[in-house]
């Protein structure tokens, strides 16, 4: 009878320890996910993107200089070389 009482004792302390554990690490994971959230940017919707046309750059059409002959460039100095013939 006392090995039963003993063998119940030490059941129920396993069993509290692994019900303890399992609540730590579902918080864990609950942090590291809630972390990971935070730490990824918002991405925005895709931009339009446009040529250089001096230098052959791609970049997004809300960066480009307009030329006066309707080209777009990359900065100013690309739209002043690409100004003079």
């Amino acid at each position: 009878m006392k090995y039963l009482l003993v063998l119940a004792v030490v059941w129920l302390a396993i069993w509290l320890w692994r019900k303890n554990r399992r609540e730590e690490m579902h918080d864990a994971q609950q942090e590291r996910a809630r972390k990971a959230q935070q730490r990824t940017p918002a991405v925005g919707p895709p931009q339009a993107m446009v040529r250089c046309a001096h230098c052959g750059l791609h970049l997004p059409a809300a960066d480009a200089i307009a030329g006066p002959d309707g080209a777009v460039y990359c900065s100013p100095a690309h739209r002043q070389a690409g100004a003079t013939p």
